[in-house]
């Protein structure tokens, strides 16, 4: 398949942030210069910018200041396009409910385990903010909020980036779906205790226990998705 013209400007503009050439900050040629040099149309060098802009590697402003900006992608950057990407995929039924599951496992377990490694008393701390004392008090929002908060802790927490990237999008997708769903109190409550159980885990240090925590955690909800699912194939 034959490349197109923007795509090989983007890709040459992109070597050149990657390596240096061009560094974070720094602002890129005008349309007009970037066209003479590679000997294209503006247009064709304006959807080369939007290809980049869409990888976050560069921003445009408007204005007597404006322009193209180098920029780096950031984690959340990149788990906001992941977390997008993989809606997509669901809404379309690309990619099923047992396969989302199994890629929290996989991430989420070693990433307690990692936590209980490498705690910090920052980190505890958010463990124990992130769980509310009565959740029962708490509406449905609240509810899940503390729950994503919980979550986004123990990722961090396992300090790995790459870990709590691909991480986030998955449970992000899991838990649109399940709040949109009717859960009675037992199931916050038994939430709760389920995270008191995985932070006291990592606080001890105890991989072994954190990971088998998290797994158990996740296995619980399993059914709840199922719920979820069929639910909003019912809808569909």
């Amino acid at each position: 398949m034959a490349v197109k013209a923007y795509e090989e400007i983007a890709a040459a503009l992109h070597r050149r942030v990657v390596t240096g050439e061009l560094e974070p900050g720094e602002r890129l040629p005008t349309e007009a210069m970037l066209a003479s040099e590679f000997g294209v149309s503006r247009a064709t060098v304006r959807e080369a910018l939007r290809q980049l802009d869409a990888q976050s590697l560069i921003r445009t402003s408007k204005g007597p200041t404006g322009g193209s900006y180098v920029t780096l992608p950031s984690a959340g950057h990149l788990s906001a396009s992941l977390r997008s990407g993989i809606g997509l995929l669901t809404d379309a039924q690309d990619v099923s409910l047992d396969v989302l599951l199994e890629a929290r496992l996989l991430l989420e377990v070693p990433a307690a385990r990692l936590a209980a490694r490498r705690r910090r008393e920052h980190d505890l701390d958010r463990l124990r903010a992130a769980i509310p004392g009565d959740p029962l008090a708490l509406g449905a929002q609240e509810q899940f909020a503390h729950n994503a908060d919980f979550h986004s802790v123990v990722l961090e927490a396992s300090g790995n980036v790459l870990l709590a990237i691909a991480a986030q999008p998955v449970f992000d997708v899991l838990q649109t779906r399940l709040a949109r769903s009717t859960l009675g109190r037992r199931f916050h409550r038994t939430i709760n205790a389920h995270h008191h159980a995985i932070a006291a885990a990592i606080e001890a240090g105890d991989e072994d226990a954190a990971g088998g925590e998290m797994h158990l955690h996740v296995e619980y909800l399993r059914p709840f998705y199922e719920k979820a699912w069929r639910g909003m194939r019912g809808r569909g």
